[in-house]
């Protein structure tokens, strides 16, 4: 992940017609060597939810590059992924007990996967998991992230840089086609207005296209 920031406080959970509150997931994540070096990602079962992040620390970039100061925004994934992570956090007992395999891998980035619900509430943090369910959780979430903080990247470039738009988009999709980055639905608006705006180059226009028929439903 090329950058990474950011810290978040849980919305006040809704209340089901019940009286109980709707199960919550977020996982935070933190890495002082990245920009933004903390973020933050809550989802709910319908594929609704919020991330932020904070840039943090690290040295900028040399030469300098555009770079969201932060990030904080409501965001929509798929169903499906939802489900998948709440399915995760079921079969892990809500992620009660350790998933930290201790073994001596690289760091990739401290990931605390948090659950909150009618069947209480637990969490488990790692670096590298030795459960692979929550290895390739954890990484999937860090591409979702990666997609967010690429869709305000976007944003910015389109704003202050439109020519930086042309290798931001090679990278993105690239990022997408191996996995890297997850959840294009997240950016849809912003893949929307490049494929639509005869200000940018022609072939930021094909690729946001070709971006937008890989958006999951």
């Amino acid at each position: 992940m090329r950058t990474a920031s950011l810290f978040l406080a849980v919305p006040a959970l809704a209340l089901t017609l019940h009286g109980q509150p709707d199960p919550v997931f977020r996982v935070d994540f933190s890495n002082p060597a990245l920009t933004p070096a903390r973020w933050s990602l809550t989802i709910h079962p319908d594929g609704s939810g919020h991330f932020h992040s904070e840039r943090g620390n690290a040295p900028a970039a040399s030469p300098p590059a555009l770079e969201p100061a932060s990030v904080d925004r409501d965001i929509r994934l798929t169903a499906q992924f939802a489900g998948r992570v709440f399915q995760v956090a079921h079969q892990r007992k809500l992620f009660a007990g350790e998933c930290e395999s201790h073994m001596k891998v690289a760091f990739q980035g401290r990931k605390k996967l948090s659950y909150t619900g009618p069947e209480g509430s637990s969490s488990c943090e790692f670096n590298y998991s030795k459960d692979k369910e929550v290895q390739a959780l954890g990484d999937s979430l860090v591409a979702v992230a990666e997609t967010i903080l690429e869709g305000a990247r976007l944003e910015m470039l389109l704003q202050h840089d439109p020519l930086g738009l042309d290798k931001e988009m090679e990278y993105l999709l690239e990022a997408a086609s191996d996995g890297r980055v997850q959840q294009i639905c997240t950016i849809r608006g912003i893949l929307e207005r490049l494929s639509e705006d005869p200000g940018v180059m022609e072939r930021v226009r094909k690729r946001a296209r070709v971006l937008l028929a890989r958006v999951e439903t």
